[in-house]
């Protein structure tokens, strides 16, 4: 073998190796020390979907939220024990002609959970508003998921002047369905399905939660995972807060006036999809829509195709 060519087999032998270790180190440092990981994937997926991280005060709580794109607003608001950046990747498609924020509502995600503060429906009702007037929205299209889409209507029907529309992007909390869901069934039985102690348990939740489970990368899951088990105990509180206004939509939602879109998982095990049919009789005029093979969370189970649709419904009031 020529000697001059030794050196070059040597450089690549040692750049190949070099790359082989960095590939080991790097898959070492993703399963071993996910918390590290976690963080920049989320500002990477933020970033990819034109959102940037900002908080507003509203005394006692500060509170984070996802701000990104121009345009009308649409504020989107998570479910209970959810966050904010459940939107991310929904939002993807809409930042390049609407302003989204979506916020870590009071008492969950980053936002504080205080113990001398309530968390139910009227609490967030009002805390919602101030956070508006702090990040200087007075007019805004509300979309809202579970718990956010209850706090949406509740919103809408307090302060009609400063919603444009409501989405319920998944069930509603809040309705009485004509058949018992499975959730429905677990909670006369005096369970709490979402609230988890282990991480047996969290995997049991997402299968509850989805009809086809969405691809989560490791670091991510495990810090969902960990953060759930770790808010266990307090999470009990806000259940209760729930279970107390557990059909109290249902008292409501005929007065709501928006121009309203519902989209429902007809898989939904938290909130039956017999429910989207109570909806188009109890709001004419709501663009209703059952989502074949979906669960409760369709803005992360079928992000691209829930947004396309939301989208065009936005599209269709001329905004």
């Amino acid at each position: 073998m020529s000697t001059k060519k030794q050196p070059v087999e040597t450089l690549l032998n040692t750049l190949a190796w070099t790359g082989l270790l960095l590939l080991v180190l790097a898959v070492a440092v993703y399963y071993r020390l996910p918390q590290g990981v976690a963080p920049c994937l989320i500002a990477l997926n933020r970033r990819s979907a034109g959102l940037s991280a900002k908080t507003a005060c509203i005394a006692p709580h500060t509170v984070p939220y996802l701000d990104g794109g121009g345009g009308a607003t649409l504020v989107l608001l998570h479910g209970i024990f959810a966050e904010k950046d459940h939107w991310v990747d929904f939002a993807r498609p809409l930042t390049g002609r609407y302003r989204v924020l979506a916020p870590d509502l009071p008492g969950y995600g980053q936002s504080e959970r205080l113990d001398d503060q309530a968390y139910d429906y009227a609490a967030q009702v009002e805390r919602l508003c101030l956070w508006l007037d702090a990040v200087g929205v007075q007019q805004t299209h509300l979309a809202g998921s579970s718990m956010g889409g209850t706090l949406a209507v509740l919103f809408a029907l307090k302060y009609p002047q400063r919603v444009l529309s409501v989405a319920l992007i998944g069930a509603p909390h809040g309705i009485q369905t004509p058949q018992a869901s499975a959730m429905d069934v677990m909670i006369d039985q005096g369970q709490c399905p979402l609230i988890v102690h282990s991480s047996a348990a969290f995997t049991q939740m997402l299968s509850f939660l989805f009809a086809k489970r969405p691809f989560l990368p490791y670091p991510i899951a495990q810090q969902a995972m960990k953060e759930a088990v770790r808010q266990a105990s307090t999470n009990v509180r806000l259940w209760q807060a729930q279970l107390k206004d557990r059909y109290l939509l249902d008292q409501q939602i005929d007065r709501l006036g928006s121009p309203t879109l519902v989209l429902w998982g007809a898989q939904d095990q938290l909130f039956d999809a017999s429910g989207a049919a109570l909806l188009r009789t109890r709001l004419a005029s709501a663009d209703v829509h059952v989502l074949p093979g979906v669960g409760h969370l369709p803005m992360l189970e079928i992000p691209r195709a829930t947004a396309e649709v939301y989208a065009a419904f936005l599209q269709g009031l001329g905004g």
